[in-house]
């Protein structure tokens, strides 16, 4: 679902125990424990191809945009490419948070596979591939304009084709109307205003994240309402593409403790079941996806367990896998050494990137990353930080720098980054370093060395208390005196990553990076 206009505080994150890196979901006994993904893929949507799953996800001002995932089993999975490689406007060029694309839908169809896809300033976009992992197509317009999101399309029986989106209150002042509009079948254009065809905000305040589908002669719209950290999922139905849609709650939290059990996708197996993966709100870890078991009812899917008797689904932590051949126990990738031709698809630049901000040839088995000025010296406006999601409640990141290799004015390190930041960082001044700490505008030196290399590390305990620490050679860390409360950015979980900077555009520098390595705190 696209952010929800809501205040709300989402209630205290359901989670088992064990929480620390790696996350595996599949316990190895036949039976997968929520979340399926610890990671921050809001939005998810999900669908078979054959006996393979694809899932995609929102990824706002991060490029490159639209992780492409797969599965087998759909509870082990890991990261094949990205769709988009930057984002489609000049302004991306600069951070923007909150902005970028927001929740998609994929579907196959006519021989290939389909992405849609809104970005909330811009309008609705199609891109398109023959094989997930291979080459996307670059983003086409289908259609302009301020506050549509969420959109969704769908392909009938007679040939013709309709998308069903809703509207964002922040830029239209709209947040619970669905509207239904004929599409061209190549997907190329809209081909007339459409219909609203739901709008309900006594019963349903928020309505987003439409999902369409066909079956036995219904439509139906699958809609998360309510907001993102407090909401439910709603189905809608009818016999008609315009409606009217008579509307079922089908999951909610109930009496668990999993808040915002919706948006996401209902899918079939090749045997005959039906899953339902959506996400949950977990604050700085972002939005991690759970699956949930599904089954049809008198014509409506219902999901979850049926836990308090009231004839609405809740969500569960633990269930039998689906039946579906033994697949390996796989997660999406972390750790670094940075010894291949390309980055590992877990990183993501803060804003759309350039290729020339790094080099993995320059250095073999060393990322170098090229300094770059930083924006009002905030590096929360930096396109230029490479970072990844938290994969779990508490881990630690190590990495490692030539210290020799910083220029005059060089900085380079460690940064944790969302709504405030903090990051363990050499600055390079004459014949030595000083390390220094960073939280927000504030800079504090904490000591100084000529020595060849430095080690940073940050802890992460569950809850996101950040304790850093730094060693010179292969000496004892240094703890850093000031812990960080890591907190989510906007729409967003927190992230972690690294970082080259320096004073202007002129300065000449770069920074080599051995590796990043994940490990359980």
């Amino acid at each position: 679902m696209s952010p929800a206009d809501t205040t709300l505080t989402p209630p205290p994150v359901a989670i088992h125990a064990g929480c620390a890196w790696p996350w595996r979901p599949d316990t190895g006994n036949g039976e997968f424990r929520n979340p399926i993904l610890h990671a921050d893929y809001s939005d998810p949507d999900v669908i078979r191809h054959g006996d393979d799953f694809y899932m995609t996800a929102s990824s706002f001002n991060c490029t490159p945009g639209l992780p492409l995932l797969h599965s087998r089993d759909l509870v082990n999975w890991t990261l094949i490419n990205h769709a988009v490689k930057n984002l489609p406007h000049a302004r991306y060029e600069q951070v923007q948070p909150g902005c970028g694309i927001w929740a998609p839908s994929m579907r196959f169809h006519d021989g290939k596979f389909w992405i849609f896809f809104p970005m909330p300033d811009e309008g609705i976009y199609v891109t398109t591939a023959t094989d997930p992992a291979g080459q996307w197509t670059e983003p086409h317009l289908l259609q302009a304009g301020k506050g549509l999101i969420d959109p969704c399309p769908l392909w009938d029986d007679d040939g013709q084709a309709y998308l069903v989106h809703a509207y964002a209150r922040s830029r239209s002042g709209i947040k619970h109307r669905l509207r239904v509009c004929p599409m061209s079948p190549d997907g190329s254009r809209l081909l007339g205003e459409g219909r609203i065809v739901f709008d309900d905000p006594e019963k349903h305040p928020t309505l987003e994240g439409p999902k369409f589908l066909k079956r036995d002669g219904w439509y139906y719209i699958l809609a998360p309402a309510g907001g993102v950290a407090t909401g439910w999922q709603v189905v809608l139905r009818s016999r008609d593409v315009y409606g009217p849609y008579e509307d079922k709650i089908v999951l909610e939290q109930g009496g668990t403790a999993i808040n915002g059990p919706h948006q996401g996708a209902l899918i079939d197996t090749p045997n005959g079941q039906w899953w339902f993966i959506h996400f949950q709100d977990a604050g700085l870890y972002g939005r991690i996806a759970h699956l949930q078991p599904a089954r049809w009812d008198d014509g409506w899917p219902l999901m979850g367990l049926d836990q308090d008797g009231n004839g609405v689904g809740e969500p569960v932590l633990n269930h039998e896998k689906p039946d579906l051949p033994t697949a390996a126990q796989i997660t999406p990738p972390t750790s670094d050494e940075f010894d291949g031709s390309r980055l590992g698809l877990q990183w993501q630049w803060n804003a759309n990137h350039r290729d020339d901000w790094l080099s993995l040839a320059a250095r073999p088995g060393w990322l170098r990353l090229f300094a770059q000025p930083v924006p009002q010296n905030d590096l929360a406006r930096a396109p230029h930080l490479l970072l990844q999601k938290f994969p779990a409640r508490a881990f630690a990141v190590k990495t490692r720098v030539d210290l020799q290799s910083l220029a005059e004015g060089t900085e380079a390190g460690l940064v944790v980054m969302g709504l405030e930041h903090a990051a363990l960082a050499a600055v390079r001044e004459g014949n030595t370093c000083n390390i220094v700490f960073r939280i927000g505008g504030n800079v504090t030196r904490l000591t100084n060395s000529s020595t060849a290399l430095a080690r940073f590390r940050v802890l992460v305990s569950d809850g996101g208390q950040c304790r850093f620490a730094y060693a010179f050679g292969e000496g004892e860390f240094t703890p850093v005196p000031t812990t960080f409360q890591a907190r989510e950015g906007t729409w967003i979980g927190a992230r972690v990553g690294l970082y080259s900077a320096c004073a202007s555009a002129t300065d000449v520098g770069h920074a080599d990076f051995d590796c990043f390595r994940f490990s359980a705190p």
